[in-house]
């Protein structure tokens, strides 16, 4: 055997048993010796947990709802209006009346026009220069706030965010394994898909979806500080009655996450209720990220009034009983401030969420709703892996009947195709969906079509009279060409499924992209190598080949 031979052998070696170990590996078992999962009884056991099923296999609840997004702009308005009417008041401007004659409209009535500048200037920084625009009217006398279109959309997009990350923390009370919450069709829809396995009481999960959230700012004791246990943190209470303990929550920027236990005042000092809005925002000082959040005129004042008496006090983001923030007051905040901290983008994005998620953003209309029972599901698994062998049985008959011995070469390399797409969806925690065994149904025909185009090769140059080494080397190098060419147009189709499809159109795009890839080695590296030492084995070179 050459050394070529040879490094091939051992290279096919190795992704065998990577894959095999992918396919069969506890890599979910915690509680015993790794040993102990590998013994036959339990393979199917990892099996099972390793690739993951989806909806339509598995059985459970899939929801399409639509945010109605024009409900935050609503919200925003009215908002707007209060603090209108409070920043007037307290500037002493004269102005009859507030009003919002449409969503995203504000106008301000006046006595006369001679106010109206100086009204611009007061209000327009609170609603935004960028996202607001101003016209002022001789007759009757009045300025018109208007929201422009791209802020509008802007906000409808971020309610719908919202809408999904609130949807998102609440779907996990379930204890769902890989729950499916996402954005589903077009953008300007506002639409969220749901999907939860082995959940098959949908009203519940509405139930759910549309609960309250709690969401509470609070003042820390212990001058900031963190317990490591529960019970250090109520050793620390003394019997306050006053006080109460919760933990603590917070992820880092590694994906890692900060816990412990933290001694806070009983009564907030404003609540979700008093939140106007909150997002992640570039720091003052120029680097790293904080969370900039504004205040309804009610809690802005209790809000000022306790920070200005409180500076170098802690506080504490209390999201349903669970501390998710603790930061430092450095000056009084009245209607809005910043929330200090070592925090990344993302960091300080996901907190402005958390921050506004003490209620949806919006109201929820629920679209399309639909339960797969568990033994549809197994209906489902059993014709398609009826469907999937079949096909290969088929497949495999006529590659040996037609090709003879090198079949055989044929239906290894396609069996070694199927161990590596089990193991690429492993890996990449991919969900194996109805539409997925279709693409392996697929996959089948187009590894099969490969080969042929290989096989084909090699009996044009046998007819043409070259020797059987000569023949095997030019088919394998211009077919590879048409392989390559052909795989690659399908990738592109099956990335253009995977971007605009939805949930069982993306799991039938990942499916057949995985097991593209993993035909590209076996039809070309691994069909080749078996050639290779059909026609070199025995230390002689091989006269004749069974084709």
């Amino acid at each position: 055997m050459n050394r070529n031979l040879r490094v091939r052998g051992i290279v096919i070696a190795v992704i065998t048993a990577l894959c095999l170990i992918m396919i069969f590996g506890p890599w979910h078992k915690t509680d015993r010796s790794a040993a102990d999962f590998f013994k036959p009884s339990k393979l199917k056991e990892n099996l099972s947990e390793n690739i993951k099923l989806g909806l339509d296999l598995r059985g459970g609840t899939h929801l399409v709802m639509q945010v109605q997004a024009d409900d935050a702009i609503r919200a925003l308005t009215d908002g707007n209006v209060l603090k209108s009417e409070s920043e007037l008041k307290k500037a002493g401007i004269p102005f009859t009346a507030v009003k919002s004659p449409a969503n995203g409209v504000v106008v301000v009535e006046t006595p006369d026009t001679s106010k109206h500048s100086e009204i611009e200037s007061k209000i327009l920084p609170y609603f935004g220069v960028s996202d607001w625009s101003v016209t002022p009217s001789v007759s009757p006398a009045s300025v018109t706030f208007s929201l422009n279109s791209a802020a509008a959309n802007r906000i409808r997009r971020e309610a719908t965010e919202q809408a999904k990350t609130i949807i998102e923390q609440r779907i996990n009370q379930f204890g769902v394994t890989e729950p499916t919450v996402q954005l589903h069709g077009r953008e300007e829809n506002h639409q969220i898909l749901v999907q939860m396995p082995g959940i098959d009481d949908p009203e519940r999960v509405k139930k759910l979806i549309q609960g309250e959230s709690k969401l509470e700012i609070r003042a820390v004791a212990d001058f900031g500080q963190k317990h490591a246990t529960r019970a250090e943190a109520e050793a620390s209470l003394a019997g306050a009655t006053d006080k109460e303990v919760l933990p603590y929550n917070e992820k880092r920027g590694d994906g890692s996450a900060d816990t412990g236990f933290y001694v806070v005042e009983k009564v907030p000092v404003i609540t979700g209720s008093d939140l106007r809005s909150a997002r992640g925002v570039q720091s003052q000082q120029g680097f790293g990220y904080e969370v900039a959040f504004d205040l309804k005129p009610s809690g802005s004042e209790k809000f000022g009034n306790w920070t200005g008496s409180n500076v170098g006090n802690y506080l504490a983001v209390v999201l349903n009983g669970e501390i998710k923030s603790v930061a430092v007051v450095k000056s009084r905040i009245d209607d809005s401030g910043r929330i200090e901290g070592n925090f990344t983008k993302q960091q300080a994005e996901d907190l402005g969420l958390v921050l506004r998620s003490g209620a949806l953003p919006a109201k929820i209309v629920y679209l399309e709703e639909r339960t797969v029972g568990p033994s549809l599901g197994a209906d489902s698994i059993r014709q398609g892996m009826i469907s999937l062998m079949a096909g290969l049985g088929l497949v495999i008959l006529f590659m040996l009947f037609y090709y003879r011995f090198s079949g055989v070469n044929a239906v290894i390399a396609l069996a070694l195709n199927l161990v590596i797409l089990l193991a690429g969806l492993a890996a990449f925690g991919a969900t194996l969906t109805l539409p997925g065994i279709a693409g392996v149904i697929l996959l089948i025909g187009m590894a099969v079509d490969s080969n042929v185009l290989i096989f084909e090769r090699i009996r044009e140059e046998l007819h043409a009279g070259k020797i059987v080494k000569s023949a095997v080397d030019t088919g394998f190098d211009k077919a590879l060409v048409t392989i390559i060419d052909t795989h690659v147009t399908t990738i592109v189709s099956a990335a253009f499924l995977y971007a605009f499809g939805t949930g069982p159109i993306k799991g039938f795009a990942v499916t057949l992209t995985i097991g593209l890839l993993a035909n590209l080695f076996t039809a070309v590296y691994v069909s080749r190598t078996m050639f290779m030492w059909e026609l070199t084995r025995g230390g002689r070179r091989a006269e004749t080949i069974s084709i």
